[in-house]
């Protein structure tokens, strides 16, 4: 069974996307960038990016019923590579005990305040 999973962001609905899909045992949770939707604001620092792109992945992963401990597998994309040890405690306050496999992609983001977007890849632990 399929059930997609959203956030609110405005971003779902303007490109037509879901902030999770789960298919059956498996959540795939979208690129998520750093802001904190409530506001609408994001944090001029990467890791301060990087912490609100895991807890709006952690919410997702919890309305689909699972945790940042089913996380098998990330996608980090970073604007500048300079930012990439900014993030490092973020990710192991999130995932430090999960290790899951990881790749990180420096690339252009879509606007110019976006330093970082996170994807993941749960299975449900059985």
């Amino acid at each position: 069974m399929r059930s997609l999973i959203t956030t609110g962001s405005p971003f779902e609905k303007d490109f037509a996307y879901s902030r999770a899909v789960v298919q059956g045992d498996w959540c795939f949770v979208s690129g998520t960038t750093g802001y904190d939707y409530r506001t609408m604001s994001m944090p001029a620092d990467p890791g301060e990016q990087a912490a609100n792109a895991l807890a709006t992945i952690a919410v997702a992963l919890e309305e689909a019923r699972f945790s940042l401990r089913d996380v098998v597998r990330t996608v980090i994309y970073l604007a500048d590579a300079a930012d990439h040890p900014a993030i490092g405690p973020a990710l192991r306050g999130a995932l430090g005990e999960v290790r899951p496999a990881n790749t990180t992609v420096i690339a252009a983001l879509i606007r110019p305040e976006m330093k970082v977007e996170i994807e993941v890849t749960a299975l449900r632990q059985g």
